[in-house]
């Protein structure tokens, strides 16, 4: 499985992102919603890539500088997100 962001957007939804895979972003109502349209962003991506013969690209880590400024993004603060979790 791929490392997915998940995190309150700003409309009072839940945003998931996958930083390996460059725009797969989706959102739910809930956590779950977000999770389960994520996994559904991530399989058509993949599959858009390969139906055109391009490869996926590799799985990374997610170091803390991405992390921060996903939460910045977000216009929050480090213990604004923490409490939102």
């Amino acid at each position: 499985m791929r490392q997915v962001i998940l995190y309150p957007g700003e409309d009072g939804y839940w945003v998931a992102e996958c930083p390996s895979l460059p725009g797969c972003i989706s959102q739910g109502k809930t956590k779950d919603e977000a999770i389960c349209n994520i996994k559904e962003a991530i399989e058509g991506y993949i599959a858009a890539l390969d139906a055109d013969g391009l490869p996926a690209p590799d799985h990374k880590e997610l170091d803390r500088g991405t992390l921060r400024a996903i939460i910045r993004q977000a216009g929050l603060s480090v213990d604004e997100f923490l409490n939102r979790l």
